[in-house]
């Protein structure tokens, strides 16, 4: 089993790598764009590693943190949910935010990805919320009932928006901005507020 990479940086572009290790063997490494972000300034780097082995192909995906890592793997267990689709999943949000979608069951989040549907985002929430849950400890248990909260007060202020006659997706993205900068807004009232002066921007 690999666990993780050390070495040079021989060539880097945003969907992989290759790590030239000081035995000068060069390991071409599959990483998501959070990664790339992280190390794509970088000449020497140690990447975490996941090995996939199949028939007809031998993978291995890096990862610049351990929490990615960690959801990556967590990703792939779910049934339906391979390789590709899981480094996409984390190539278009966070570690932190796939963790926090998955435990405040916000399917809209997950499927924000390209190629997440619904019926893959419900699976992803049903099949890893509570293994997160348990495995994050009391933290988790807080940011669950906080996302939960942010969910209720989201919902109703886009209810209101969008009974102002304002567009439902361009709402739901100002919600996403708003929540994202104060994610301890607690009261609808003031997430409306603050979303309608984006809005009206």
């Amino acid at each position: 089993m690999i666990v993780y990479l050390k070495g040079k940086l021989t060539d880097i572009n945003p969907t992989s790598v290759i790590v030239e290790t000081n035995n000068g063997i060069g390991y071409l490494v599959q990483i998501t764009l959070s990664t790339f972000n992280k190390i794509k300034l970088l000449k020497e780097t140690k990447l975490l590693t996941h090995f996939i082995v199949k028939e007809d192909s031998q993978t291995l995906y890096g990862f610049a943190e351990d929490d990615e890592r960690y959801v990556f793997t967590q990703l792939i267990s779910v049934s339906g949910v391979g390789p590709s689709t899981a480094r996409l999943l984390l190539s278009t949000l966070s570690a932190q935010d796939v963790r926090h979608a998955i435990i405040s069951e916000n399917i809209d989040t997950l499927k924000s990805a390209k190629g997440i549907g619904p019926k893959a985002s419900k699976r992803i929430v049903l099949e890893l919320k509570d293994k997160i849950l348990k495995d994050g400890g009391i933290n988790s248990t807080i940011v669950a009932q906080t996302l939960t909260m942010n969910n209720a007060v989201r919902e109703e202020a886009l209810s209101a928006l969008v009974a102002l006659g304002f567009n439902k997706s361009l709402v739901q993205k100002t919600l996403n901005r708003v929540l994202k900068g104060q994610p301890d807004i607690n009261d609808s009232s003031e997430l409306i507020k603050q979303a309608l002066g984006q809005l009206s921007s």
